[in-house]
Order: structure tokens, then sequence, then C-alpha cells
């Protein structure tokens, strides 16, 4: 299927890996030019060099900090100045500590908040008047199931991604009928994360090899396995494309069938 969002200008954050990377990835091979970000400068340029060999489109790639205001102004302008404007955002973020709440202080709270809703806010709220002159303005959100299944010992991310779906929700009716906003809920992947999480698991004995575990991971997802990045990507690139041109304000699940809600 031809997604038809060759040679739009696609600006993503927190993508030099995992699911964000995965949607970078996804969008770059159907033609898009795509920009990345993230903090470290080496996990950044191996981004930058994968995404300039998967399609036609251009690649930028800057090191920003979510969590300050200035450089996530910055990086919008950067994107918007290198391909002319910006037509997709794509938010990912990275996951807040884990912990119960009576293991989380103060400063956990604001990190996770300026870490998950204010990049947010300012992303959107830099990007929007480039996605307002777009014909094809669409902004995704990655969150996670746990907005709407608390998962244990999760309590920021719990309670925090939670303010992200209700500023989907409102941007989706504000923004509308120029721009759609959206958002996907995922479940396991096998992103970095978890691939280091089992292998921490076959060191400490609690499986005998990395096959086991990433086997255990996915006993409980109704498909039998956990999922792979390039999956999510693909259904953040349709959400961009004008194939999902009637699809607004829906916060999708992708995890397999896990969520029982």
């Amino acid at each position: 299927m031809d997604l038809q969002v060759d040679g739009n200008a696609v600006l993503t954050t927190a993508s030099s890996g995992g699911l964000g990377f995965a949607s970078a990835k996804a969008l770059a091979r159907e033609g898009a030019h795509v920009a990345v970000c993230g903090r470290s400068e080496g996990p950044l340029e191996d981004a930058r060099k994968e995404l300039e060999s998967l399609g036609d489109g251009e690649v930028f790639a800057q090191s920003v900090d979510l969590t300050e205001r200035a450089e996530v102004e910055a990086y919008v302008e950067a994107v918007a100045d290198a391909f002319g404007s910006i037509d997709h955002v794509v938010m990912s973020a990275g996951g807040p500590p884990s912990g119960g709440f009576l293991d989380t202080d103060d400063d956990d709270w604001y990190g996770a908040y300026d870490t998950l809703v204010m990049s947010a806010v300012w992303t959107t709220r830099f990007a929007y008047p480039h996605l307002a002159d777009s014909e094809a303005g669409s902004v995704t959100a990655i969150t996670s199931r746990s907005v709407r299944e608390v998962i244990d010992d999760l309590v920021l991310s719990n309670a925090v991604r939670r303010a992200v779906i209700g500023l989907v929700k409102t941007q989706a009716r504000e923004f509308a009928p120029e721009v759609r906003v959206n958002a996907v809920l995922p479940g396991a992947h096998e992103t970095a994360r978890i691939q280091e999480l089992i292998e921490d698991d076959v060191e400490r004995g609690v499986y005998d090899s990395y096959d086991e575990g990433l086997e255990d991971k996915g006993s409980s997802v109704p498909l039998g396995r956990i999922g792979d990045p390039g999956e999510l990507g693909d259904v953040v690139a349709f959400l961009a494309s004008p194939r999902a041109s009637f699809v607004n304000g829906t916060a999708l699940p992708i995890d397999g069938g896990s969520m029982r809600s």
C-alpha cells in the first residue's frame, strides 16, 4: 500500500532509538523527509546513517533535551528551516523511572511531567503553525497501554501519561480540520530496553537464555509474543498518511490484544 507521504516533512522526538526510531524508519521507507532527535550524539549519528539508507527523503538530526523548552523550540525551527515545512509530528519520550507510589519523591514526579507532558506541549505548540499551513498536518503521540490499564511498579507512567491522552483529545478538537491528532498505546515491544532487561535476567539466572526470556515476556500476550518495533512504526506511518484521513482523536492500542478493557 502506498501511504502517499512521499516528500512529506516529519519531525520526530526521542527518536534515536526505540519506538520513536522505529516510527522514523517506517516513514523514511515511504520516502518522507525525517528529522530525529536524542540526547546522545553517538546513537543519534547511527540513527541518521541508517535512515539515510532507507529511502530517498532527506534526514535531519539534532541533539535535544526535551525537558528544556528552548531546545525544543530551536529543534522545531531548525527542522522547518531544513525541510521548508513540517507536515507531521511523531512524539515519543523516554519512560520515567519505575517504582511504586511510596518509593517516588517530588523530583521524580516533576521530572516525569516535564519528560512526558511538557515535551509534548512544547513540541506541538511550536510545530502547530507549520502543521496548520500543511495540507497533510498530523500529530501522533506514542504513549503506553498504561494509560488504559495500570502496570505494577510504574506509578509515574500510569498517572502522568494520562495527561498526554487528555492533551491529544483536546488538540484533536481544537486543531481540526487542519491538523489531525492521535495517539498509539504500545504494549511490550522488543526494543533495546526490553533486550537489556531480559539480558539482565539471564545474568541473574532468572532465564537460561535470551530466547527463553523473550518467550516468557510474550506468554501473556494473546498473539503469543511481544511486538517488533517495526510493527508499531508501520501503524504510526499509516496514521500520518492520507489513508487515515478520517482518524482523529483516537488512542489506538498496539499490544497484541493484551489489554482486557
